[in-house]
């Protein structure tokens, strides 16, 4: 055994790969420090938005990884292997999961969006894709609304963040909507003096901004008062059935008609 030969072609190994495997350890320190110090200031400046805590976590390990991939491409480079393959069966790669995960992908995107530029929080009252709710659940993929109804409604992310969106909550005050009609007999300044006096007479309406009565239409056996008590989003079902029920008694106390459809029956003698 020609041991001199060994160690001969051991030292040119050495004298070859040494400085390229030193240099690789050394981009790999040095890339998985500045790896941390990245993600950890992501997390930092995620946290200082409030954005959620799945949110936050998703998106570290993602830029994460993605830094490290990058990072071992670099240290097979230093190597001397050629990454150009590397880099296109990655790409074939995430062409073939973003096609079969397409749908998936769009409802993870969505979420994402929601996440970040927040239209809506947990508690708020939404409107979005025909649907009318409480929202009591936001993830990555769906958002799950519970309707005055008690129904839980599950809305993919993708469809929500695409379509518009009403927040009911966002302001905080809310206005109630009804139209009361009364009879033409009735007269117009008391009406207005006992509609007002409902909504004046209610803790949960809001003095600011103030309730509103006005005549809103004359039809065909009415007259209409819009009728716009104010108040809090949470107390807006309270104020909207107290209103109605209130309304009537006072109407009936103050000898005020509210029209309903009559029928008339003639008989013609024979």
């Amino acid at each position: 055994m020609d041991i001199s030969k060994w160690t001969e072609k051991g030292m040119d190994f050495i004298v070859e790969y040494g400085p390229k495997i030193v240099g690789a350890i050394l981009i790999w320190i040095i890339g998985s420090w500045i790896i941390k110090k990245i993600v950890g200031t992501v997390e930092r400046l995620m946290a200082k938005k409030d954005y959620d805590p799945s949110l936050q976590k998703f998106l570290g390990n993602l830029i994460g990884w993605a830094l490290k991939i990058l990072l071992i491409l670099a240290i097979l480079a230093k190597l001397g292997v050629e990454t150009t393959s590397f880099a296109a069966v990655l790409a074939a790669a995430g062409l073939a999961v973003g096609l079969a995960l397409q749908g998936s992908l769009a409802n993870f995107a969505g979420g994402v969006l929601i996440m970040i530029f927040k239209p809506f929080k947990i508690g708020d009252l939404i409107e979005g894709q025909g649907e009318l709710g409480n929202v009591v659940d936001i993830d990555l993929f769906t958002t799950k609304i519970n309707t005055p109804q008690n129904k839980l409604v599950i809305i993919p992310n993708g469809a929500l963040s695409n379509g518009n969106i009403t927040n009911y909550s966002e302001n905080g005050v809310l206005k109630v909507f009804h139209t009361i009609g009364v009879s033409y007999d009735a007269d117009i300044k008391k009406t207005k003096e006992v509609l007002m006096s409902v909504l004046t007479a209610q803790d949960k309406v809001l003095k600011d901004p103030a309730p509103m009565v006005e005549v809103s239409g004359l039809g065909e056996s009415s007259v209409d008062f819009a009728v716009r008590p104010a108040c809090l989003t949470e107390h807006y079902w309270d104020v909207y059935f107290e209103t109605l029920e209130k309304a009537k008694e006072a109407l009936d106390a103050a000898g005020i008609e509210i029209p309903y459809p009559h029928s008339v029956e003639i008989q013609k003698e024979s």
